[in-house]
């Protein structure tokens, strides 16, 4: 079995950062925004790019060690054809324009998802942004795209049982499907942040989000930035995170600075 380097929380308690270690974000209401200003649902896609820019720059200042955002969800192929062909063309565009800024800044990028239903090209501009940064370990960035969290865990437990070459009724654990995950190679996040108002979770990161701190603005995706990335990370900063625990448990597992300096 593979072992993870990362504490899963519904086996451990993973240690509480002042700054987040993992922040996943759902980037809602770039065609709110465009219709509160009489433009078409598109151009507010396009000013949520420059939302993205801020953020990373922002979150890679702090020390942010892995930022996930979501892109485009398995259900977002519902949406009309002409939203998903502009989405398909920003994505290509974005990536053409974004890449190198992300390699000088030592980022590594990801891109997760099933990405079976994208074009070749649009493929092929993934798999290299993602080998051009492969050794940077300033921070990373993760993009879901035709990503789903029960597709996530379907496709996990179908590399699991075909991994292990056992028969289905052998009882599987946590940690064997763990590794199968889409994001194994991140800890789970600290910090959920939703904009656009929208309260629910919406089919993102299902197994990951157990134990993260749940953040909903109703900033639009275009209208957020540095202060309001602030405003959701001071927030997070005044939770009790306790994994199960009393506040009591909490309080008598810090450390006793106190002692420390006497």
């Amino acid at each position: 079995m593979v072992r993870l380097p990362f504490l899963s929380s519904t086996q451990g308690v993973p240690e509480a950062a002042a700054v987040p270690r993992h922040i996943a974000i759902i980037m809602d209401g770039n065609g709110r925004w465009a219709r509160k200003r009489l433009m078409p649902r598109v151009a507010g896609h396009a000013k949520g790019v420059d939302s993205l820019r801020e953020v990373i720059r922002s979150c890679l200042d702090r020390g942010v060690e892995y930022l996930t955002v979501f892109a485009f969800s398995s259900e977002n192929w519902r949406r009309p054809k002409d939203e998903v062909s502009f989405l398909m063309q920003l994505f290509v565009k974005s990536l053409k324009a974004e890449i190198e800024r992300i390699h000088r800044n030592e980022i590594r990028l990801r891109v997760v998802g099933d990405l079976t239903p994208f074009d070749d090209g649009l493929v092929s501009l993934i798999r290299d942004g993602e080998a051009l940064t492969a050794d940077n370990g300033k921070m990373n960035l993760t993009i879901c795209a035709n990503y789903g969290g029960r597709w996530d865990i379907m496709q996990a437990v179908e590399k699991m049982i075909a991994a292990s070459g056992e028969a289905v009724s052998r009882p599987y654990s946590e940690e064997d499907l763990a590794p199968h995950l889409a994001l194994s190679f991140s800890p789970e996040p600290d910090l959920f942040i939703r904009t656009g108002g929208e309260q629910r979770i919406s089919n993102f990161m299902l197994w990951q989000l157990a134990y993260s701190e749940l953040y909903f603005t109703d900033k639009l995706w275009p209208e957020f930035g540095e202060a309001a990335l602030d405003e959701a990370i001071s927030s997070y900063q005044g939770r009790e995170r306790r994994f199960g625990r009393t506040s009591e448990q909490v309080v008598s597992d810090k450390p006793d600075t106190a002692s420390d300096h006497a």
